[in-house]
This record gives structure tokens, C-alpha cells and sequence, in this order.
């Protein structure tokens, strides 16, 4: 949601910051500030607007050097975007930042008025750290306990007090917070890429943790006070895999990146011939048992979540359901002994995600974790966790880490299969040896991107668009359809193709661009029947299939042909056009690729 980044070293703590927020700014872009710790107090700067307002402000301030500070990029939830609502907040002796929300702000801010504190903010940020600043003696630990055991909310923390100073003090709830370990000089952040150009290893906190840094230093205590010691890590990624390496946009690398995450994701997970699960755990013989399994996530997650239950369902012919993580929580779900619940998330942050992984826990159901970030509180708290193999994903629009995202599911669906007797080693086996040849095949679709270029060309000037197919293409046609609205502003909207004379069909007229999906062979002649009815009422119509099939003169105004693959797999073709689609939509219209408007990276508020 926003990133945070806090340094304590001997020298050039400014630098370090500025640095971090740069690598974070994915999460939040609508102001940022920091705060540098001196012998005699704090000083503070930020602006509203991307982090270049904040440099050209600290151009002119003329600070000087100072070993210790934290910073902040936004995104905003409570006030709008402006320089007085951005972070840091202070107050008379403690300034600090925030990634998260304070749920009975309200009630708090009303007791300090009393208390004599005057607000200048619309935030619940400030009345975090006013709280803080009431409740401090002197002893910043015991300041920050008594402070976190009166908030509702989630939080990430990164706090300055004046008289200590060089020490920067951490707390985490429901919100990422991560301690890099240096030598002579430790950090905090929200995430990785703020902390590879400086140190690989890493400190994960838990729920409620708090912690103190200084150059020399790190200690962790639970949220009752007391010391804990938790494992050091090594972050995987390098700091290369965070840059653009030549490309204008993040989201463009990182579409051009699937290939080679998906043979990390799958290569490894494949032994003699068949899939093996078994590096976390999962074993045949509970996986035979399963009575049903529930895929629960949020955005982009729940599309691959939707795939893979078609895949499930096709293949291993065991009963699977999919909920947004938001719905799941909140639905009172039935859940049995011999359910699975399988948790997707890209970050392992997400804060719905996390919340459906907790429920499904109480509720007795053991849980499989697809995330990408090694440590992350969903990877943590899963009973398993089958690791995608992305790298860092920069560009707020997800690409890459959704193509994986499928292959774990098909994974999983194979090994289901295999297990409970729904195919035999010689189908499974020829079914993995399909799903092998994806990368590859995603090859020539990334290498000439000039036939989707055109396409959006063609269309960059539409204020509506709609997607359309019938199973796995009706998925793609959600996450395809997202893709185009979130990064271009183009309105549009997903059916099932069957839906559409069902009343939707009313919406299509003259003009009005429709992008079809028909990948799967078994249901292809009555998809391209639905497109000969809305080419009938005048739809300009873009035909997406495989390349040998029979398109009849005239059925569609453009036709962009994949190479063939089983059709249990197409998704993970299918999804390179629908993204470049996207991306070169949101470029010809100007928009800001990698930073849509008021989105941001990981969503760890409600």
C-alpha cells in the first residue's frame, strides 16, 4: 500500500532514503516525505506528489548530513493527497510513519482534543503519533506498547523519537515490515527492493513485533515487550531484476519476463515426467482425501484462482470453488475436515487474503499458500506454501506473477489428478509434457508484439470495451478485461459469452469494439456463433485463437492467431496479447504505465 524505508548508519541517510522510495514507489505515489534524526531533534520534508516533488523541496533546504532517518511514499486512504496529510507526522517529541489504518481513529483524536493536542491533518497517522508522543516517559519500547494496545487497525511503523537519536524504533500488524541486516548500518523497509543494493539478509517481523536499530545493532521484542529472537533470511532476487534493464516501462519487462518465471516456477517442481509437489510437504495420500478444495484471492489472484479451478475440475474431477478473499471472510463459509483451502497472492501481504487464510484455520481446513515472497505472513501462517518463482514485480498491474500463479495451479491440479486416480501416469505424464512446452511457446508472441501494437492503435480512441468466451476464455477474459482498465482508464467489462443474449447484448451497437476469446476447442463453434451476433449488431470485433483454426470470411474484424497448445493450457498464451493489449493501450493514451492512477502495489488495508 505505501512503502517505507528507514536507515540507520554512520552517514548519508538521505541518499539511502531517497534511494529506498524510489525502489518502492510502486506502492504509493501521491506524496512522500522523510524525516532525518539529528543530536539536537528532527527535521522534517514532504510534498504532495510524486517523489521528484519531494527531492526538488529537499534541493532547496540545504539539510545537513545525518546517519539516521525514515521515509515514506503514500498511497492515500484516510485525507486526500496533500502535503500537510503526507508522512512522516510528527508530534512534540516523536515523528513517525505509517502503512496501514487506524480503525477508532476517531475516538482517539476526540480523547487527545481533551487532552490539549490540536490536529492539522485529515490522517488517522497523526493521531497515531500523538497518541505515542501522550504515552511516551521517556522509554520509547514501553511508549509504543501502550500506544499499539489502544489502536484498532493495522499497521507498519517506522518511529523517530528526539531524545535518541541515530535509533529508529518498528512495529508491525497486518501490514509488512521487513528489518535489513547491514554492517555497521541496518534498515528497515516494507519491502525487498528497497534493501538489495545494500544487504541480502533480511529480518521478517511477525504480528505485533516491535523493534529498535541502530548502526551497530538490532533488537526484537514481542508485542508484550519482551526480547524474541526470528530467523534471518537471504533474499533471492537481484538487485538487476528490479530495474528496467532497457525497457520504458516495468510492466513491458515483466511481460517479457514470464518465459523465464515460468520454467523457474515449473521446471524445477517436474520429476520423471510427472509433477512433484512434494517440496512442501502435500502428500498423495492427503490429497487423495481431499472432499473439495476453495481458491480464495483478490484481483488478479482470483483469476488465476478461477483457471485453476476449471483445471481441478477437468482434471482431477474433484468439486472446487472459487471466492473473492473480501466475500470469503465475511460469508461465513462451510468449510469441511477434507477441505483444502488454497490462498493465492502475489506479495503474500495481502491483507483480505491473509484475514480468509486466518478463518480457514479456525475453521479447522488446512491451507495451501501460492505466494511469491519468500517469509511473507500468508507463507507463514499456510499449513503449505508452494513458492512461485517471479522475481520482483514492480509495475503495479501484475503480468508475470499471474502467469506463474497458473502454473502452480495446473500443478496442483495434475498432481491431483494423478493421486486420486482421475487420469493415469501415461495422461498426467502427456499433460505435463503440454504444460512444459508453454514458455517456449509464449516466445514468438513476445517477440512480435507490432500485430497487438496495431490492434491498440486501432482502438486507443474507445471509451468501452468488452471482453468475451465461455470456460478458461471466459477467465482470461476477467483478467484481461482488468488489465485494460486499470493501466488505460478504458472502460470494460467481462461475459461469458453465453450470458450475452441474457440482456447485456443490449449495450452493443455501432461501433463498439469486442474482444473474443476462443481458444477452446470443445465449446469454439458456439463461441464464434455469440461473435456472429454481436458482428451482427455492428461490434468491431477482435478474434483471439488458435492458429489452425477456421475463422469464416468476415466473422471478425481482426484475427490474432496462437500457436497450439492443449487447451487446458491456452491460458498461459492467451494472457501475452490481452497484456501487451493492455500496456500499449494505457501508452498510446498517455497514461502512466507503471503508476495507474489511485492504485498501488499491495493492498494491506481493507
Amino acid at each position: 500500500m505505501c512503502g517505507i524505508v528507514g536507515y540507520s548508519g554512520k552517514t548519508g541517510s538521505l541518499n539511502v532514503l531517497l534511494e529506498g522510495l524510489h525502489k518502492l514507489e510502486y506502492r504509493g505515489y501521491d506524496s512522500a516525505g522523510v524525516a532525518l534524526s539529528y543530536p539536537d531533534g528532527i527535521r522534517v520534508a514532504k510534498a504532495q506528489g510524486r517523489l521528484s516533488a519531494l527531492e526538488e523541496k529537499l534541493a532547496g533546504m540545504h539539510l545537513p548530513d545525518s546517519g539516521c532517518g525514515i521515509g515514506h511514499t503514500r498511497w492515500a486512504t484516510h485525507g486526500a493527497p496533500s502535503d500537510v496529510n503526507s508522512h512522516p507526522h510528527s508530534a512534540a517529541r516523536v515523528s513517525l510513519v505509517h502503512n496501514g489504518i487506524i480503525e477508532n481513529y476517531a475516538e482517539l483524536r476526540e480523547y487527545l482534543v481533551r487532552k490539549g493536542y490540536e490536529f492539522c491533518s485529515e490522517t488517522d497517522s497523526e493521531v497515531l503519533v500523538k497518541l505515542m508522543d501522550h504515552n511516551y516517559q521517556g522509554d520509547p519500547l514501553d511508549a509504543m506498547r501502550r500506544t499499539l494496545a489502544q489502536v484498532r487497525g493495522s499497521y507498519g511503523l517506522a518511529i523517530l523519537f528526539r531524545d535518541r537519536p541515530g535509533v529508529i524504533y518498528g512495529a508491525r500488524k497486518d501490514s509488512p515490515l521487513i528489518v535489513g541486516c547491514g554492517e555497521g548500518e541496518n534498515f528497515l523497509a516494507s519491502d525487498i527492493p528497497a534493501l538489495l543494493r545494500h544487504t541480502r539478509t533480511y529480518i521478517a517481523l511477525e504480528e505485533g513485533d516491535m523493534v529498535e536499530l541502530k548502526p551497530d545493532g538490532i533488537r526484537l521484542f514481542d508485542r508484550l515487550g519482551q526480547p524474541v529472537e526470528r530467523p534471518r533470511m537471504e533474499a533471492q532476487w537481484e538487485m538487476e531484476a528490479a530495474e528496467k534493464g532497457g525497457y520504458p516501462h516495468f510492466m513491458l519487462k515483466e511481460i517479457h519476463e514470464q518465459q523465464a518465471a515460468l520454467q523457474a516456477t515449473i521446471g524445477p517442481r517436474i520429476k520423471n515426467g510427472l509433477p512433484d509437489l512434494s517440496e512442501c510437504g502435500l502428500t498423495d495420500e492427503y490429497l487423495k482425501g481431499l472432499t473439495g478444495i476453495h481458491i480464495v484471492g483478490c484481483g488478479t489472484a482470483m483469476h488465476a484462482g478461477m483457471v485453476g479451478r476449471t483445471a481441478i475440475e477437468k482434471m482431477a474431477r474433484l468439486p472446487a470453488f472459487t471466492q473473492i478473499a473480501s466475500e470469503f471472510r465475511y460469508s461465513d463459509p462451510i468449510l469441511h475436515p477434507g477441505d483444502l483451502v488454497v490462498i493465492i497472492s502475489q506479495s503474500g501481504e495481502t491483507l483480505d487474503t491473509l484475514a480468509a487464510l486466518k478463518l480457514a484455520r479456525e475453521k479447522g481446513a488446512k491451507t495451501l499458500a501460492v505466494v511469491n515472497v519468500v517469509g511473507s505472513s500468508i507463507a507463514r501462517a499456510a499449513d503449505w506454501t508452494l513458492y512461485t518463482h517471479a522475481g520482483p514485480e514492480i509495475a503495479v498491474a501484475s503480468t508475470k506473477a499471474y502467469s506463474v500463479q497458473l502454473a502452480v495451479m495446473y500443478l496442483l491440479a495434475l498432481r491431483l489428478a494423478l493421486a486420486r486416480g482421475a487420469l493415469d501416469e501415461h495422461e498426467v505424464g502427456y499433460l505435463t509434457e503440454q504444460l512444459q512446452k508453454a514458455p517456449a511457446l509464449q516466445q514468438p508472441l513476445l517477440k512480435n508484439c507490432d500485430q497487438i501494437q496495431y490492434l491498440a492503435s486501432q482502438f486507443m480512441n474507445s471509451t468501452d470495451l468488452f471482453f468475451m468466451g465461455r470456460g478458461f476464455d471466459y477467465s482470461l477474459s476477467l483478467e484481461g478485461s482488468l488489465k485494460l482498465k486499470e493501466i488505460s482508464y478504458v472502460h470494460s467489462e467481462a461475459y461469458a459469452a453465453g450470458e450475452l443474449k441474457h440482456g447485456t447484448i443490449s449495450l452493443v451497437t455501432e461501433g463498439t469494439p469486442v474482444i473474443a476469446l476462443a481458444t477452446q476447442d470443445d465449446v469454439f463453434e458456439k463461441t464464434l456463433s455469440n461473435v456472429k451476433e454481436v458482428k451482427t449488431r455492428g461490434a468491431r470485433v477482435i478474434l483471439l485463437c488458435k492458429e489452425e483454426a477456421v475463422v469464416p470470411e468476415g466473422a471478425a474484424d481482426y484475427v490474432v492467431r496462437l500457436p497450439r497448445l492443449e487447451s487446458v493450457f491456452m491460458p498461459l498464451l492467451m494472457i501475452v496479447p490481452l497484456q501487451l493489449f493492455a500496456y500499449y493501450m494505457s501508452v498510446l493514451r498517455g497514461c502512466d504505465v507503471d503508476k495507474p492512477r489511485n492504485l498501488a502495489k499491495s493492498v494491506t488495508v481493507e
